[in-house]
């Protein structure tokens, strides 16, 4: 259990550094352990915060289709921004929605990249 909460961390690390690449309004100091760091507070904001106001506004979710989920999550990264030093977004509005989509994305790619690597060692070493 905890392997697996150390290799999603990773991954999501791995997430913000791909999506800072990609986007000019975001910047990622600290190099991997930066990443890790605004990954792990990404997380912890996430969990409470941003579980406490999907609860809250969840009829609005489901009127806009989910559509206001995207602007629940760049308000969670520009928390994440104001905390942290290691994480720095210019501007509220376009690049943390580009951001929110980019890293929803990114995360889910590597989830199912890196999750079919796991599965398939896992089998291997099953069978072994």
């Amino acid at each position: 259990m905890l392997v697996h909460l150390l290799i999603r961390l990773g991954l999501t690390a791995l997430a913000f550094i791909l999506t800072a690449w990609l986007l000019t309004g975001m910047e990622l100091s600290g190099g991997f352990f930066g990443a890790l760091w605004v990954a792990l507070l990404f997380g912890i904001i996430n969990t409470i915060i941003g579980t406490i106001i999907r609860l809250l506004t969840l009829p609005f979710i489901l009127l806009t289709f989910g559509l206001l989920l995207v602007l629940i999550n760049a308000a969670m990264l520009a928390l994440t921004d104001a905390i942290t030093s290691h994480l720095t977004i210019d501007e509220f509005w376009w690049t943390t929605i580009w951001a929110a989509l980019l890293l929803s994305i990114i995360t889910v790619v590597l989830d199912v990249i890196f999750g079919a690597l796991f599965r398939k060692g896992a089998d291997t070493a099953a069978a072994v």
